[in-house]
């Protein structure tokens, strides 16, 4: 089914389609799904107008397969001006992920100049042809644009837009930071895949924004990677259309695929 959606609602729950599995095994969920879902939960549940969930950490340390998603969360702070929210992915009743977000009430910036990076020189989206039918990334789990380098590539700058095409939960639209938080796994392979591919599975991601994204489109640019004894860190600054609303960064193990 075309942009068939990551989940479903069936009460409490949420159920996988295969629209969501991942690049590592023929049954295992992607873990942009694991973020997304978290993110966006927390989101629905505990977010004010007065806030903006500035960060937010997911570790995942089990592949889901198909089965029946539970969203469990707790409130760790409930302060005036700071919250900080704990929840926690359980497929099948084990758990594959958690996720800490930490959510800021806003107010106003203090008086004073402070430094900001060179403003991002990228091309707008709508600038730049969409890939050929039939070259989607992941069988059209998302669309892309490239700006600069990609995968297989080792030179600098590695440059890219990205959008969603699908729902991440059926007819519940997206929210500006539940589309970061479902794309912001795109870290990893974008930082760390080289010239054999993509040998590392992430084992977390973490972002921040100051603000988020205006429009469906959120840019990557990777600013670091590093990798010792199959251990590596990534490291994208995040922008939208406006320019950059923030940076993620990730961990990431060596591994095989099992497809």
């Amino acid at each position: 089914m075309p942009n068939e959606p990551f989940f479903r609602k069936d009460g409490d729950l949420f159920i996988p389609t295969r629209a969501g599995v991942g690049p590592w095994t023929a049954d295992s969920l992607h873990g942009r799904l694991i973020i997304g879902l978290l993110g966006a939960e927390i989101e629905r549940r505990f977010r004010t107008p007065d806030y903006i969930p500035a960060r937010l950490t997911v570790d995942m340390y089990r592949l889901p397969d198909l089965s029946p998603v539970e969203v469990r969360t707790r409130v760790v702070k409930d302060g005036y001006r700071i919250k900080v929210i704990d929840a926690e992915f359980v497929s099948g009743g084990e758990s594959a992920g958690r996720a800490t977000c930490q959510l800021l009430r806003r107010t106003e910036n203090p008086p004073g100049n402070v430094w900001t990076p060179e403003p991002w020189d990228a091309p707008k989206p709508g600038d730049i042809p969409a890939p050929e039918p039939g070259r989607a990334p992941m069988g059209g789990m998302w669309e892309t644009r490239p700006i600069a380098g990609g995968f297989g590539q080792v030179s600098m700058p590695r440059r890219a837009w990205m959008a969603e095409v699908r729902e991440l939960v059926e007819g519940v639209p997206f929210t500006p930071f539940a589309r970061v938080a479902t794309a912001v796994d795109f870290v990893s392979p974008f930082a760390n895949a080289g010239d054999a591919g993509l040998g590392y599975i992430n084992s977390d991601a973490t972002f921040y924004l100051h603000r988020e994204p205006v429009s469906k489109w959120v840019g990557f640019d990777v600013t670091a990677h590093g990798a010792t004894a199959g251990v590596a860190i990534g490291e994208c600054r995040l922008y939208d259309e406006d320019g950059m609303i923030g940076f993620a960064s990730c961990t990431a193990l060596a591994q095989k695929r099992k497809v």
